[in-house]
C-alpha cells in the first residue's frame, strides 16, 4: 500500500555520512524528518525531487563560525548557507555578544572588530542589544528564523568583561569571587542551551585599537572554574585556539584542564609557517589524551588560511600608498575606473606605503609569498605562479605585476597570500591533518574576516579538490569527506539528529551535482548593514539543500524558506531543538 510522505527524493547516490560508499536510493520525507530510505519505496510524496546521477547527502554541519551578531539582524546565515551548510555553530576563539553589560557593549564591539574583522559601524547599526544575560541572547535567537540551524557557544572574552569589567581587558588575573561569578554564567547558559564554551590564547586576536584579546592568558584555574560548569551540567563542548608558544607547558596545562573539566575539548591546529613541523606534536599529544580516554580533538583546514588582497578587499600591497587611499571614498565602479587610468597606476606603483598599525602590513609586499588565485580558484599552486616568478617572466617589477593582475577580471581578481598550511609549498600537511583519526573538520570562519578572507566556502572545496580534482598528491574519497563535513562535526558538539542519513534523523540535505560542482572566485559585496563591505564566494553545483524537510537553495538561489531555528543544547535523533 502506497504511503503518503512531504517529499521524496527519489534515485540519488546516496552517500550517508558514515563514511561507507554511495548506494543508490530514494528517501520519503514527513515533518522535517527522514521516515524511510531504501529502493523502491512504497511512498507517494506530494513533492517529487528526481536525484538521478546526483549525489544526495546530508547537511554540512559547520562547528566554527562567527555568525553571532549577523544571526541578530539577518535571516540569512550566508555565505555558509550557499555552500550546503545545514547548521553553523558560533561563538567561537572566545569572542561574541553574550553576556553583556550595556556598559561594556564598546569593548566586545571592538573586540570583534579587531579579532574577526567585523566593522563597528556594521556591529553598532546592526546589533539590536535586546539582552544582557546569554539566556536573553538566546531567547533574541529563538524568536527569529533562518535559511540554517543555528547554535552557540559560551564566549570568555564576554564572560570575562561581564564577571571582571576593566580588570578583564587589562588581563588581571581572576580572583576566586571572579571565577565562582564566571562558572555561574557558564552553567546559566548552558542550562539555556548553549552547546560549549570558547576560548582564544593566541597574540593574533587584538581589539581594534591593539589591545590582546582579554582571554589571552588566562590561569588555568579559570578555564578549569568554568569547565566545572560544563562538567557539573553533564554537557557541552570546550574549543581553543592557541599560539602554543611554549608547547610542553601549554598542553601539558590543557591536558589537566581537559582531565579536570571531563568534556571534549577541540583545539585548532595548522601547519604554521614559523613552525612548520609543530603541528605533528600537537597531534601526537592529541593521540596521548585518546589513548588515556580523553576527548580531545584536532580542529583542522583543508586549505591554506591567510589573506586575499584585492583593491575592494581590506588589504593590497598598495593600502598603504597616498593615491590609493585617497580612492576609497569613491563608489567601487569608479574607483575601478580610476584604478585602470595609466597615471593613477605609474604613481599608486612607484608609492612607496605609509607607516600603518597593521601588524601584518610588511607581508603585503613578500611578493615571493602571493599569487593570483585565479577565475578557477587555486589554493595549492606551484612556485611558478608566485608574483615574483609572472614578474620575472615578464620583466616587469613585482609591484606592477600585482597591480595588473589585481585589475583583472574587472577590478575584482585577489591575490592569495597564505600564511598557514602550505609552508613547504603543498597541501600535503593538510592532507595528513584531515585524514588523523582525531580531527575535525573546521576554521572556515563564516560570519568573521569578512574584508580579507572568505573560508565559509571550505565545504565546496573539499569536496571539489579533494575528492575530485587534486593533482599535486592524493585525494580524498566522497564518502570520506562527506563523513568530515556531516557526521564527525554533528556527534564531536552533541547534534546527534543531524549528520547522518537515516530514518528518524533530520531532513537536512544536500542533493549535489558532482560533476558540475565549482567554486566561484570571490567577490567584494556591499550587503550588510550600513552598506558593509564583506567578500562572499559563491558556488554552482547545489541542486538543492534542504533544513528541516524545506529546500532553502535551489541551483544556487534561495528559496525564502526560513526553516532553520535556534538548537538549545545536544539532540538525539527524534528530539526537537530544546
Amino acid at each position: 500500500m502506497t504511503q503518503q510522505a512531504d517529499l521524496v527524493i527519489r534515485n540519488g547516490q546516496v552517500v550517508d555520512g558514515s563514511g561507507k560508499p554511495a548506494f543508490q536510493a530514494d528517501i520519503a520525507i514527513q515533518d522535517g524528518r527522514i521516515i524511510a530510505l531504501g529502493t523502491g519505496l512504497a511512498f507517494q510524496g506530494r513533492e517529487e525531487m528526481d536525484a538521478t546521477g546526483q549525489l544526495v547527502t546530508p547537511g554540512f554541519v559547520d562547528i566554527h563560525t562567527h555568525y553571532d551578531g549577523q544571526v541578530t539582524w539577518s535571516n540569512s546565515v550566508t555565505p555558509s548557507s550557499q555552500h550546503g551548510v545545514t547548521t553553523v555553530l558560533m561563538g567561537n576563539c572566545g569572542v561574541g555578544f553574550a553576556p553583556c553589560k550595556p556598559a561594556d557593549r564598546q569593548r566586545l564591539v571592538s573586540l570583534m572588530e579587531g579579532v574577526e574583522d567585523l566593522p563597528e559601524i556594521v556591529l553598532t547599526t546592526g546589533l539590536p542589544w535586546t539582552w544582557e544575560s546569554f539566556p536573553e541572547y538566546l531567547d533574541q535567537l529563538d524568536q527569529r528564523e533562518y535559511d540554517a540551524d543555528i547554535a552557540t557557544q559560551i564566549p570568555h572574552a564576554a564572560l570575562r568583561v561581564f564577571a571582571m569589567g576593566e580588570r578583564a581587558v587589562t588581563r588581571e588575573p581572576a580572583t576566586a569571587e571572579d571565577r565562582a561569578c564566571m562558572e555561574q554564567l557558564a552553567k546559566q547558559a548552558i542550562d539555556a542551551g548553549a552547546l560549549g564554551f570558547a576560548t582564544s590564547r593566541t597574540i593574533n586576536h587584538r581589539a581594534s585599537d591593539g589591545t590582546p584579546i582579554f582571554t589571552l592568558d588566562a590561569a588555568e584555574e579559570e578555564l578549569v572554574a568554568i569547565g566545572r560548569a560544563l562538567r557539573d551540567s553533564g554537557r557541552g563542548v570546550l574549543q581553543l585556539v592557541s599560539d602554543f608558544s611554549d608547547i610542553d607547558s601549554e598542553l601539558a596545562m590543557l591536558r589537566r584542564v581537559a582531565e579536570q573539566t571531563e568534556r571534549p575539548l577541540s583545539v585548532t591546529v595548522m601547519q604554521w609557517h614559523d613552525a612548520p613541523d609543530k603541528w605533528r606534536t600537537v597531534l601526537d599529544w592529541i593521540e596521548n589524551c585518546q589513548r588515556d580516554g580523553l576527548q580531545v580533538k584536532a580542529q583542522v583546514s583543508g586549505r591554506p588560511v591567510g589573506i586575499l588582497m584585492g583593491f575592494e578587499t581590506s588589504f593590497n600591497p598598495f593600502s598603504y600608498t597616498s593615491t590609493f587611499k585617497s580612492l576609497l571614498t569613491l563608489p567601487p565602479a569608479e574607483r575601478r575606473q580610476a584604478l585602470r587610468d595609466p597615471a593613477v597606476r605609474a604613481k599608486i606603483i612607484e608609492e612607496t606605503p605609509e607607516p600603518s598599525d597593521f601588524p601584518g602590513d610588511m607581508l603585503l609586499r613578500s611578493w615571493d609569498l602571493m599569487y593570483p588565485l585565479g577565475e578557477q580558484p587555486d589554493y595549492e599552486p606551484d612556485a611558478t605562479q608566485k608574483v615574483s616568478a609572472i614578474a620575472a617572466r615578464q620583466g616587469v617589477s613585482p609591484a606592477t605585476c600585482a597591480y595588473d593582475l589585481m585589475l583583472e577580471q574587472d577590478g575584482q581578481a585577489v591575490l592569495m597570500l597564505p600564511v598557514v598550511n602550505i609552508a613547504d609549498g603543498t597541501l600535503n600537511a593538510a592532507l595528513s591533518m584531515l585524514r588523523h583519526p582525531h580531527s575535525l573538520y573546521g576554521l572556515g570562519d563564516g560570519g568573521a574576516h569578512l574584508g580579507f578572507l572568505c573560508d565559509a566556502s571550505l565545504p565546496t572545496h573539499l569536496l571539489t579538490y579533494w575528492a575530485r580534482d587534486r593533482d599535486k598528491g592524493e585525494r580524498l574519497t566522497i564518502p570520506e569527506v562527506i563523513k568530515g563535513l556531516t557526521h564527525d562535526t554533528a556527534v564531536a558538539v552533541g547534534l546527534e539528529d543531524r549528520g547522518l542519513l537515516r530514518a528518524g534523523y533530520r531532513a537536512d540535505i544536500n542533493i549535489i551535482d558532482f560533476d558540475a560542482l565549482t567554486l566561484l572566485p570571490p567577490r567584494v559585496e556591499y550587503d550588510l548593514p550600513a552598506n558593509g563591505r564583506r567578500v562572499h564566494q559563491s558556488a554552482t553545483g547545489y541542486t538543492a539543500t534542504l533544513v528541516n524537510g524545506e529546500v532553502v537553495q535551489r541551483n544556487g538561489r534561495a528559496t525564502g524558506a526560513l526553516p532553520g531555528r535556534l538548537v538549545r543544547g545536544p539532540q538525539k535523533p527524534g528530539t526537537d531543538h530544546g
